[in-house]
């Protein structure tokens, strides 16, 4: 299960993740992103309360990050300890900017 709480101001768009981002979930995200990316030029993925990342949600916030790097920027922040060793080793972490 995943909650999305979308937030857009001017030209930042806030996307707040809860619960698990994953194959069954990651769709979801990707459809969230692709209808509100227009006009966006700071796109901001808070992590708060996000348990959880596969693979598939990797995905999506990598095809974000190359539309964001035509548009303007992409910060992921508030990881857990779990979800930063996963950039870590997936080499995540050189790709996108966490704070």
């Amino acid at each position: 299960m995943l909650n999305i709480d979308k937030k857009a101001e001017g030209n930042t768009l806030t996307l707040g993740l809860s619960g698990r981002l994953d194959t069954t979930t990651a769709p979801e995200l990707e459809a969230e992103v692709k209808g509100n990316i227009e006009g966006v030029e700071s796109l901001i993925f808070d992590f708060t309360g996000l348990d959880y990342i596969s693979s598939a949600g990797l995905r999506v916030l990598l095809s974000s990050q190359k539309i964001m790097n035509k548009q303007g920027s992409m910060v992921v922040k508030n990881c857990s300890a779990e979800i930063l060793e996963i950039f870590e080793v997936t080499g995540f972490s050189d790709i996108l900017t966490v704070e």
